[in-house]
């Protein structure tokens, strides 16, 4: 059989995917991620069948992984000490117990790890699509755009922590302290580079950081794999690996940060992202969608409530009204990380592939149409940035645009 045969439809939906979203119109547009599933479905065995999952597992896994180190990259750790960020906190725990009382009366759960996979899944956050958003927008300098960014950071690290935590393949108990191991060697690892920046190494490094040599960015690559290993042998889940490999590039990027930043996107975004997205598409279960087409719609409700409810609640005294309705908006939705978690918690066995591909349908519901509701209502409010303020002059400090 010829290997390489069912790459080539997988690489032509990455690169269909984000010049359909160019030609949609502005107001209506998909995000590059929901095209790239859609396109995976297409392709994969349920439809077309000219490829699968089992084509594409090694650089889908690296796809994942690097989704994970850029979504690590972006989150500054500092505004999680704010009071935003113990707010944004709180507002996830409660979205913890609220999803857990959900999962235990509407999700399939025969499992304590079953009952934690559901739980989770209802409280995460895209920041990776939400941040290009609100920079498009004007309002990622803003009140809300903060309000949002530290929300989904906290969207996004939580779960993954949780994940770690109560869906790895040993006890919580067992899981935390070899938590806290990993931490100790991330803080390690964060911490090494500041001796040695003005070595000889760290010289050396930035001489062939660009060329034929690229030094800093297959670092960086051995970095990634490294702490994905790492994690794996702790029995924990590469996303946690990769995630505090991120946070750790960002403690520690050598040479040239704003082009190796640039090498990330070009190798993360041009090559291994999309083909975790369109792997996921074709691991789908589309049969159990089109059988029960009102789970996805009743998920998406309940992702709203699980996530949104306590964002709203715990900044009614941060923001007026029609602020925390677009922080909830933007905080419930969710598709990166909920399509690893159900992957991961299917793959598992922690979950049914009814329950996760009605989970992702819900997250594909959530990119479509929850953005699109926040953004209109500040178009109504009048909240936008002027020209030649936060929206034109890039990110903000702490973020890297990802999507």
């Amino acid at each position: 059989m010829n290997e390489y045969a069912p790459l080539v439809p997988v690489f032509v939906v990455a690169l269909l995917a984000p010049l359909l979203s160019g030609l949609m119109p502005a107001r209506a547009r998909l995000p590059q991620v929901v095209l790239l599933l859609l396109g995976g479905v297409v392709i994969g065995p349920q439809l077309l069948d000219v490829a699968g999952p089992d084509d594409v597992v090694l650089l889908s896994d690296l796809g994942m992984g690097f989704l994970f180190l850029l979504a690590g990259y972006e989150l500054e750790p500092s505004v999680l000490r704010e009071r935003e960020g113990r707010r944004a906190g709180s507002a996830w725990l409660t979205s913890l117990v609220l999803g857990a009382l959900v999962a235990f009366l509407l999700l399939e759960h025969d499992t304590v790890h079953a009952l934690a996979a559901g739980a989770i899944a209802l409280t995460t956050t895209a920041l990776g699509i939400v941040l290009p958003i609100l920079r498009d927008a004007g309002w990622l300098g803003t009140r809300l755009g903060r309000t949002v960014l530290v929300n989904g950071a906290v969207g996004e690290l939580a779960p993954i922590v949780a994940m770690a935590l109560l869906l790895g393949t040993r006890q919580t108990g067992a899981a935390a302290v070899l938590l806290v191991l990993f931490g100790a060697v991330a803080i390690g690892l964060a911490a090494l580079p500041a001796r040695v920046h003005a070595s000889a190494g760290s010289r050396l490094l930035e001489a062939s950081e660009h060329g034929t040599g690229q030094s800093t960015l297959r670092l960086t690559v051995l970095l990634l794999v490294a702490l994905l290993a790492t994690a794996a042998a702790m029995g924990f889940d590469a996303v946690l690996g990769a995630f505090v490999g991120g946070m750790v590039l960002r403690r520690w990027a050598p040479g040239d940060v704003r082009r190796l930043e640039e090498k990330l996107d070009v190798v993360a975004w041009g090559v291994f992202i999309p083909v975790f997205f369109v792997s996921s598409g074709m691991g789908l279960d589309v049969d159990s969608i089109v059988a029960a087409p009102a789970l996805p719609v009743l998920l998406l409700v309940l992702m709203l409530l699980v996530r949104g409810g306590p964002v709203l609640f715990f900044f009614r005294r941060d923001l007026p009204a029609r602020e925390r309705v677009q922080t909830a908006l933007y905080s419930a939705t969710a598709l990166p990380v909920l399509v690893a978690l159900t992957e991961l918690a299917v793959d598992d066995g922690a979950m049914s592939s009814r329950t996760g591909a009605a989970l992702v349908g819900a997250g594909v519901l959530s990119v479509v149409a929850l953005p699109l509701i926040a953004g209109r209502l500040g178009r109504r409010s009048g909240d936008r940035e002027p020209s030649g303020t936060a929206a034109d002059e890039g990110p903000a400090d702490g973020v890297v645009e990802t999507v």
